[in-house]
């Protein structure tokens, strides 16, 4: 399924995508098993106005969690904050969890009655946790907003949908970028300037960078960020992860091995060591060991603390033939609740409500905005890196928003491992993974009906 970020439409590490999802309460006063098949007339449903009202209710406090670890923390913190000040009744706490902690953590706490009132999700990792229930129906707070299909992007906005009913509010888009350290292309006489953008320009790069003994783009056999940067090459060489409706893997196809033997080849040509440890490859970015890095949008504002570090960030280089690249959503839900508590609901909701028209205050942490108006805003274009990122919003993919996908995506990542880390055969590792991806998908199919 080649999911295309259109301009008509509107605006994530997928992280946490395959993290085991729990048992949870929902409904009434009592623990009920999950309904699998994710029936929406099974679940709760919204109370109306979707906070569009504000809240006059008694003082209530709020649990907000999330996985911003990173420097887009500090943003959401101060929006946490300015939202405490201009609501004396409402006060939200927030726990912040590395996103896998939180995906592994979330289920087992609303099963226990413990969860938090409001989280926040990737975009394929909606429909898992709607199918199982551990997230409520966001449809009053959409029509609150006044959230328009015309406002955004095709993706983002469907993957908020499970069965005709609606369990997030999306956020914004997180896309990768190419990031290159000028220093570094000087000292190989490349013109800073000017950083490559196809396949030719890219080698000749990566030869004048090797002949001044600079290893110019290092090999990540990691999701992160290397499996971001794998699944951006597949679509440029005009492949795909799933077939049209993800019943099957399709990344062990021509252009795969393609891509992956473009990938595995930095390594065997010099380009690359043998072995990356984790995020050894944006460290070397930042301490002039090599020039070039492919990584998220959320990589700005780390950059722009090293005030010694001559840096740039645009697109992502066409290397396979095609514009491309991976890109995430971060979305808003409210999990479901064990008991009833209208004020909690009504005062969660306010907060989706407010924190939602926020947009552009939160690409400063590092983003792309949601809404359309709010991307190509003058304010939004002030922010350089940010609206330099955005400008690709034609070329970026996500994964298929269908329960259980990151299941699959694990077998994706074992290959990445194995031809990046281990040099096996590409064709080889990517059809062995296929057919223990499709096993999966099969599987999930009869999981989630």
């Amino acid at each position: 399924m080649r999911n295309k970020f259109t301009r008509r439409g509107f605006l994530g590490t997928t992280l946490g995508a395959s993290a085991a999802v729990g048992l949870v309460a929902c409904g009434g006063e009592s623990i009920q098993q999950p309904d699998p098949t994710g029936d929406p007339t099974t679940a709760p449903t919204g109370n109306g106005d979707g906070g569009s009202a504000g809240y006059d209710g008694p003082e209530v406090e709020l649990q907000f969690w999330n996985g911003f670890t990173g420097g887009d923390g500090a943003y959401m913190k101060t929006l946490v904050d300015q939202f405490n000040e201009e609501f004396a009744n409402i006060a939200v706490s927030v726990r912040t969890l590395q996103w896998a902690d939180y995906y592994d953590t979330l289920p087992t706490a609303v099963q226990a009655g413990r969860g938090p009132d409001i989280g926040v999700m990737h975009v394929d990792s909606v429909a898992t946790n709607a199918a199982r229930q551990i997230i409520q129906p966001l449809d009053d707070v959409a029509q609150a907003l006044e959230l328009s299909e015309d406002d955004f992007a095709p993706v983002p906005w469907a993957a908020g949908i499970y069965k005709d009913v609606r369990y997030a509010i999306p956020l914004d888009v997180h896309p990768l970028g190419f990031f290159y350290n000028k220093t570094v292309m000087e000292q190989a006489g490349l013109d800073p300037e000017s950083p490559p953008m196809d396949m030719d320009s890219y080698m000749d790069a990566l030869d004048r960078l090797a002949s001044a003994g600079i290893q110019g783009h290092w090999t990540s056999p990691f999701p992160f960020t290397g499996g971001l940067t794998m699944q951006s090459l597949l679509w440029q060489f005009g492949g795909d992860l799933f077939n049209e409706d993800a019943t099957e893997a399709t990344w062990g196809e021509a252009p795969g091995v393609e891509a992956f033997t473009w990938w595995q080849d930095l390594a065997k040509n010099g380009h690359s060591p043998q072995e990356v440890a984790q995020d050894a490859d944006f460290i070397a970015l930042q301490n002039g060991q090599t020039a070039f890095n492919w990584n998220g949008i959320w990589s700005i504002n780390t950059l722009r603390e090293k005030a010694d570090l001559d840096w740039g960030v645009v697109r992502l280089p066409n290397i396979g033939g095609q514009n491309a690249a991976w890109a995430g959503s971060h979305q808003f839900v409210l999990p479901v609740r064990q008991s009833a508590d209208e004020n909690k609901d009504q005062a969660s909701r306010v907060f989706l409500n407010w924190i939602s028209e926020q947009s552009l205050e939160w690409a400063k942490g590092g983003q792309v905005p949601a809404r359309n108006s709010v991307r190509e805003s003058a304010e939004f274009q002030a922010l350089p890196e940010q609206a330099e990122l955005a400008a690709q919003i034609d070329d970026l993919h996500f994964l298929p928003a269908v329960p259980g996908i990151g299941d699959a995506m694990v077998e994706w990542d074992k290959a990445l491992n194995e031809i990046t880390l281990a040099g096996q055969d590409v064709a080889a590792s990517l059809e062995q993974s296929v057919a223990r991806a499709n096993q999966i998908l099969e599987d999930n199919a009869q999981r989630y009906g």
